[in-house]
């Protein structure tokens, strides 16, 4: 092999003509770089009333853990298939008569309406107990029941959801509101809620937390209703 001969300075020079021409040349065509402008200044958050101390505990609930015990509600191997959804119910208003029972009672009408429930036949009249849906929204491998009922005279309708823990049938999330529309999307429960503004709605998202062993708020929002035409803020009421 011959050695190397280096490039002589005409080479060099010649060759950082060229490729400075073809750079010129192409920075007309389709696929050149074009500046996308000035870079707007980065800013982070900023803090209100640093000074402030902060709070100990919280102003109200705020979708916290809530589960309690059914009492009287037993099923075979914990199949929550083989469970009653109006027995649950009979069962919660026996447990709060403050809600369902007392004179001054809120949700009295459901009381009432309870005894339509009694109906075997397809046509259960004005029951206010609805449709039970089975998932396994706990992750455990067993599907769990999500169940709702009318709240009479309010006209607002009561979710639950229970599920077995330790041979015994917990409820695990309690939400009770008007209510435009109830989806299961994974092992979350998803609320729609109408708003008092037009045109939106409240959208409320429930997700199984393994150490508190309950469903848990993870996002509350309100959101456009696809479709809608809400008034502009700038129109007059």
């Amino acid at each position: 092999m011959f050695p190397s001969r280096p490039a002589s300075r005409t080479a060099v020079g010649r060759a950082a003509a060229v490729a400075v021409a073809l750079l010129l040349s192409g920075c007309g065509d389709s696929g050149g770089l074009v500046s996308a402008g000035a870079t707007p200044t980065a800013s982070g958050p900023t803090r209100l009333w640093p000074g402030e101390p902060p709070a100990s505990s919280p102003p109200y609930e705020y979708g916290e853990a809530q589960r309690g015990v059914v009492k009287g509600i037993k099923a075979p191997g914990n199949d929550i298939h083989k469970v009653d959804p109006v027995a649950v119910v009979r069962a919660e208003i026996a447990a709060q008569p403050y809600a369902y029972s007392d004179p001054q009672a809120p949700y009295h009408g459901t009381t009432r309406r309870m005894a339509d429930c009694r109906k075997r036949s397809g046509d259960r009249g004005e029951c206010p107990v609805l449709k039970a849906y089975y998932r396994d929204l706990t992750g455990d491998g067993r599907d769990d029941m999500v169940l709702g009922f009318r709240l009479l005279p309010v006209n607002q309708t009561a979710i639950r959801m229970y599920t077995f823990q330790q041979d015994k049938l917990v409820q695990v999330l309690t939400s009770d509101s008007g209510v435009t529309a109830v989806e299961l999307v994974g092992r979350s429960i998803i609320i729609r809620s109408p708003a008092g503004l037009v045109g939106y709605e409240y959208r409320t998202q429930w997700t199984w937390d393994k150490d508190q062993l309950s469903m848990l708020l993870t996002r509350d929002e309100i959101l456009r209703v696809a479709g809608s035409h809400a008034p502009s803020r700038s129109a007059p009421p």
